[in-house]
């Protein structure tokens, strides 16, 4: 899907019962792969490496110069106001943190029970309006706006600040909300809107100005940069207003202590030395995908997730799990379990015995899996595929091939549990050697030539 270039897509796997296959990575939602470009960049700023806003050499005057840059790259993807400010944070969960720290004191906030962790907890020691997972879209609006209206009765006509806070797609089925919607019901009560866009960015444009959106939060790693950086654009008022939210270098204007005058945002949040090649992979991969996400390939992403849906739906026992029904746009993520088959079993099968990686769990949003999956639900965890660019009809039919042979006759090799986790027992597969005398079981695709899917060797066995 898509011309961007992946490191690693054409890597090699061993499996347990011998051989090798071609990767398939199906865990976008998690972690997605390092587009080349993004690494490229990478390597070549490299050897201008310096320290950014304190060194007089020529590579920090580089850096530095590039570190404002960065934050253009990034107001220019999320179509972000003039105005808007944008802080480098490490994730998206420290960028959430960071919003929720610097919050008026007499913030209420407003969120679904829907979200990821990282948009569900930060919040926790305000006062939270937790609404339930919504029937519809529709059911959605109504929902905040009757929320927003009873709070803006209790508090005697609308005094104090007010943020409601959603995810702009759910990591665990896909589904996008209605963001600029939600946004026209936020102001009719004066409450400013934050998006968790973490699952949204690499696969639909932003559109800060156009939605009317104050604050927007993603990650680099979700979006071919995984590079250890965030983002955090938004309004500043709120967060020049808030103490810093680390201390240190680079977050001050003067210090004579006692006393101590703070910088303005971006650099009040900002302190210590920043993540530079981090903060540089993500401005790339925006840059990387702006065009790519306003042309064809939404509807490229679209058209592959409903041929996964549909390969999946044909597998007996499968359950397919949505919050709402499927006549609304999703991104590339589909969570299914299969009736009578333990899901973690069945992903470290996948991945041991087909080199295909899944995921497998409740995805950090424990109250949306508990509610899509029912109170009888043996294991109370599912499997979530999910796709995004490089992944093509080919990689979903070999797949959903892989899991109906899984269904069908059960995994081929011994497995024990292991916390949370399933594992291979015992597990043959050789670790090639890499720096530190660390072993990892990957062999280069450079060093290979293409083949098909089906493993060299021994086969799948079973």
């Amino acid at each position: 899907m898509g011309t961007t270039a992946l490191v690693g897509d054409r890597q090699w796997v061993p499996l347990v019962t011998g051989g090798e296959v071609r990767r398939l990575d199906l865990d976008y939602a998690a972690t997605a792969p390092c587009a080349t470009q993004v690494r490229d960049a990478v390597d070549e700023i490299l050897p201008w490496y310096g320290s950014v806003h304190r060194g007089d050499g020529f590579p920090s005057a580089v850096c530095t110069e590039l570190q404002e840059a960065c934050r253009e790259s990034v107001r220019a993807f999320t179509g972000a106001r003039p105005d808007d400010t944008v802080i480098f944070t490490r994730n998206t969960t420290d960028s959430l943190n960071l919003l929720a720290h610097a919050l008026p004191e007499d913030c209420e906030v407003f969120g679904f029970a829907t979200e990821h962790h990282a948009n569900l907890l930060p919040w926790e020691r305000r006062t939270v309006h937790r609404l339930p997972v919504p029937e519809s879209p529709e059911h959605a609006l109504v929902l905040l706006d009757a929320a927003l209206a009873a709070a803006v009765r209790g508090a005697g006509g609308g005094r104090g600040s007010r943020l409601v806070t959603l995810a702009g797609a759910s990591n665990v089925t896909g589904e996008v909300w209605p963001v600029a919607e939600l946004a026209r019901v936020a102001r009719r009560y004066g409450a400013r809107i934050a998006v968790d866009a973490a699952q949204l960015a690499p696969h639909r444009p932003l559109d800060m100005t156009g939605w009317d959106v104050d604050y927007v939060a993603f990650s680099g790693h979700k979006l071919y940069a995984p590079y250890g950086a965030g983002v955090l654009v938004g309004r500043p008022d709120w967060l020049d207003a808030a103490p810093p939210y680390l201390v240190g270098g680079g977050a001050t204007r003067h210090v004579d202590l006692p006393t101590v005058a703070w910088a303005p945002s971006p650099q009040r949040h900002e302190a210590g030395s920043p993540n530079f090649l981090g903060n540089y992979a993500l401005a790339t991969a925006c840059e990387v995908l702006h065009a790519p996400l306003r042309s064809g390939l939404v509807e490229e992403e679209e058209r592959l997730t409903a041929l996964l849906e549909r390969e999946l739906a044909r597998i007996p026992g499968l359950c397919l799990h949505r919050m709402w029904d499927g006549r609304h746009p999703k991104v590339g993520t589909v969570t299914f379990s299969v009736r009578g088959r333990e899901p973690g079993l069945l992903s470290a099968a996948l991945s041991a015995e087909y080199g295909i990686a899944v995921r497998t769990g409740r995805f950090c949003a424990h109250p949306l899996v508990k509610h899509l999956l029912g109170e009888g639900h043996d294991s109370g965890s599912a499997v979530r595929a999910s796709i995004g660019c490089g992944i093509t009809e080919q990689d979903i039919i070999d797949f959903a091939w892989a899991l109906a042979r899984l269904v069908e006759r059960g995994p081929a090799w011994s497995y024990r549990a292991e916390g949370a986790r399933f594992v291979p027992d015992p597990d043959p597969r050789p670790m090639p050697q890499l720096r530190h005398g660390a072993q990892v079981r990957l062999r280069a695709a450079e060093r290979r030539e293409e083949a098909p899917r089906a493993p060299v060797g021994a086969g799948c066995g079973g």
